[in-house]
């Protein structure tokens, strides 16, 4: 069992767990994700990961109670554990394997919407434990589904806040922010790293695009698997064919299909739609999977 050590209620339908997981905590980086299940007939739910801590052995996941499993994972309390928790994969956010004077050099500007403002964070805490500084924005619908604003700002140069209705922060979406920033502000940026739901970072792309701003998304939203086998997350990265799982979760943000990857996602959650993907596609899945043996 991979025991919950602590256990935070973040929003009313948002939790956060550190878990001891020592080897997976050994091995991970910024950018990856893991596969937890909480007994033998649960659900495999792949979860970017949050933070860890190397010495004591943990790793920190945030979740957000939509389904039946995720309920069941939110019911479950200091001292409760998982039964398997499997990581480290996907790729580490290739900030990590930078050039340290090219990152010296970047202004770079994360962009976190709602969950997302989970996986941008270790990313964030990397850079400035690197000695590089970072813009941060987070967005989310109100007030109430803003998370780890103190986290964040103990670690990024400014940290943004963005609520659509304007009940706290800047009231706009993301975009309308960094519309802000760039027009408004004078902020210039060589990169633009965001993480949320897939229409939010679709539209971000498409933003910095037009604003000639490099961007990097993370496709983990569309994982269900998390292994490559049930090519869920499979998707089209300048025109060749991707899986979010084995060849991500990052890619480039002006290079994504995204409407494909919608559909698909849309398509894929019904046998009758899953028929059609394999009529259509053949082998939807990752040859092999990823290899990973999870913490053995």
């Amino acid at each position: 069992m991979y025991k919950i050590v602590k256990k935070e209620q973040l929003t009313d339908s948002i939790f956060l767990m550190d878990v001891e997981a020592p080897r997976v905590a050994k091995k991970c980086y910024p950018g990856q994700f893991i596969i937890v299940k909480t007994d033998e007939k649960g659900e495999r739910i792949p979860l970017t990961i949050c933070d860890y801590n190397r010495e004591a052995g943990t790793v920190t996941i945030v979740a957000q109670m939509i389904g039946a499993s995720t309920m069941q994972m939110g019911r479950l309390e200091v001292g409760e554990g998982f039964q398997d928790f499997v990581g480290p994969l996907g790729c580490p956010s290739e900030l990590i394997h930078e050039d340290p004077e090219v990152l010296k050099k970047m202004n770079i500007l994360f962009v976190a919407g709602g969950v997302g403002t989970a996986p941008v964070y270790p990313q964030v805490k990397w850079m400035k434990e690197h000695g590089y500084d970072v813009d941060v924005i987070i967005g989310a619908r109100n007030k109430g589904l803003i998370i780890l604003e103190d986290a964040m700002k103990e670690y990024a140069a400014n940290v943004y806040i963005a609520t659509d209705d304007g009940s706290y922060g800047f009231k706009g979406n993301v975009n309308d922010k960094i519309k802000d920033l760039v027009n408004n502000e004078g902020k210039k940026y060589d990169l633009v790293v965001a993480i949320g739901p897939v229409i939010m970072m679709k539209f971000v792309s498409l933003l910095t695009k037009e604003l000639g701003i490099r961007t990097i998304v993370s496709m983990n939203p569309i994982m269900v698997d998390g292994t490559g086998m049930c090519g869920a997350c499979r998707l089209t990265v300048g025109g060749e064919v991707k899986f979010a799982c084995v060849d991500g979760p990052e890619f480039d943000g002006h290079l994504v299909d995204f409407d494909e990857s919608m559909k698909r996602q849309q398509l894929y959650k019904t046998e009758e739609g899953r028929a059609i993907l394999r009529e259509k596609e053949g082998a939807t899945h990752k040859n092999g999977g990823c290899g990973c043996g999870g913490d053995k």
